[in-house]
């Protein structure tokens, strides 16, 4: 299935401009979340649509489904190791299950009443969440926030391994909007199409705190 993408100016226009948010590109089934590696690793999962080789299943590792948060984290795919930018395509009903099982990956006195409590969940849970300033494609903070998620353990392995169901490698693409943001700016600039993503348990996105998904004025 195509990655599809949209004029960043057109995104930007519809999306909050405040508030905790998953951002995202998926469908009925799917979502599609980023990773960046270095070319071993990228390459190889991008070839056998599952990931080995040179990757390590005893360490977390961490997924964005939001394609800006990822340029930023990896320099728009120029920072050593994080050359390969990929768009991996998860089973929705995965998604989800990693937003209900997320641990905040520091102590959040509203989901937790004292810190051991928060300890010992971290300790039983394969999933990590952080809220982190989401930013614009040239890297300045904005009100809004983005998520992304620690994956370690078992759930590591079903990610890497199971429930994918497609690797994009997007490294070409990265490298052109890299050039045409340096060149012309915002306005040339073409990004995945995203939109805020709920997920389909109520009790999940009232957990979270996510924020209502109309723009804000």
């Amino acid at each position: 299935m195509p990655l599809l993408t949209e004029p960043y100016t057109e995104q930007v226009a519809v999306w909050p401009r405040q508030g905790r948010h998953v951002l995202a590109q998926f469908d009925d089934d799917t979502v599609i979340v980023y990773q960046a590696y270095a070319p071993a690793i990228g390459r190889h999962a991008a070839a056998h649509g599952t990931f080995g080789g040179d990757f390590s299943y005893d360490r977390m590792s961490w997924v964005k489904p939001n394609f800006l948060w990822m340029m930023y984290r990896s320099g728009w795919g120029t920072k050593e190791n994080q050359e390969v930018t990929l768009a991996l395509r998860v089973r929705r009903t995965f998604f989800d299950s990693l937003l209900a099982a997320a641990v905040p990956s520091s102590w959040d006195r509203e989901q937790f009443a004292t810190q051991e409590e928060w300890s010992r969940a971290v300790g039983r849970s394969a999933v990590r969440l952080q809220w982190d300033p989401d930013h614009h494609p040239s890297g300045a903070k904005l009100d809004r926030r983005a998520i992304q998620l620690g994956l370690r353990g078992d759930v590591l392995e079903a990610f890497g391994r199971r429930e994918l169901v497609e690797v994009i490698d997007l490294s070409d693409f990265v490298a052109e909007q890299r050039e045409r943001l340096k060149s012309a700016g915002v306005r040339a600039l073409e990004t995945p199409r995203e939109r805020v993503y709920r997920p389909a348990d109520p009790a999940t996105a009232a957990r979270l705190r996510l924020d209502g998904d109309e723009p804000r004025p």
